[in-house]
């Protein structure tokens, strides 16, 4: 039988901690992360089981438990049947989850998220002009108008983001992507609140002249149409949050 190697912090091997250095869970997920990262751990392998671990640390059966419901959560860790938990790589999956939670759109929340977005869109456009090809704008100008064919506003919001995530994709910078993907769920919601009425059709013209200054090579008038579109959609959020505010001042009826 196989033994495994001992954890860093194990009993007898634990670092001194002054009293209040985080909770037993906090210092055991900790740990944990240790042992993946001391031990080569990667995606596929296991860890020790509950007990394993319990012993190793001198934990209580709760304590491993809800560190690795943590370490589940972070997307570091799945618990399989019969197999135990084992180590994942769905970290960005995590973060996406948590940025779902992002219920409501205000002026103060546009302004954040466009921000951003300006930094990586509009920064980018150097290494995208690098890249692009005369057959890459055509894939664009397909994508910009099925969205414009977009049977709903969700819809239409699903192909606005992949849009413009397939014009971040030419910068080759994987890091980049996955940032701008975490961001997903709230830029989606913004962009579905634009998509009423002509704001759907602002959304076309717009992405035509930043494609047209693309074909062209202009790289000043695709970063001056980038940022104007990240701006156009001000109007219809500030429409959006008043009428959310005089919903909820509305008497009852």
């Amino acid at each position: 039988m196989q033994t495994i190697p001992p954890l860093p912090g194990a009993a007898g091997n634990e670092p001194n901690r002054e009293p209040g250095d985080g909770s037993a869970v906090d210092n055991l997920v900790q740990q944990i992360k240790g042992y993946i990262q001391s031990n080569g751990l990667t995606v596929g392998d296991t860890l020790p089981s509950e007990r394993e671990l319990g012993e190793k640390f001198a934990a209580a059966r709760n304590t491993v438990r809800e560190a690795v419901r943590i370490l589940k959560a972070y997307g570091v860790v799945d618990v399989r049947p019969k197999v135990g938990a084992v180590i994942v790589n769905r970290h960005m999956d995590a973060v996406l989850d948590l940025f779902s939670f992002q219920l409501s759109i205000s002026r103060e929340t546009f302004l954040d998220i466009q921000g951003f977005r300006r930094l990586i869109e509009v920064g980018s456009a150097d290494a995208i002009f690098l890249a692009v090809t005369d057959a890459d704008i055509a894939r664009f100008r397909k994508l910009n108008q099925a969205i414009l064919d977009a049977p709903t506003k969700v819809e239409a919001a699903e192909r606005d983001f992949g849009f413009h995530a397939a014009l971040l994709e030419l910068a080759d910078n994987q890091t980049v992507l996955n940032v701008y993907t975490t961001m997903k769920p709230i830029i989606v919601k913004l962009m579905e609140t634009g998509k009423e009425s002509h704001g759907l059709q602002g959304t076309y013209d717009t992405h035509t002249r930043i494609l047209d200054a693309l074909e062209k090579r202009d790289r000043l008038g695709f970063q001056y149409w980038m940022s104007n579109h990240l701006d156009h959609g001000l109007g219809f959020i500030d429409r959006s949050v008043d009428a959310q505010n005089t919903e909820e001042t509305a008497p009852d009826a």
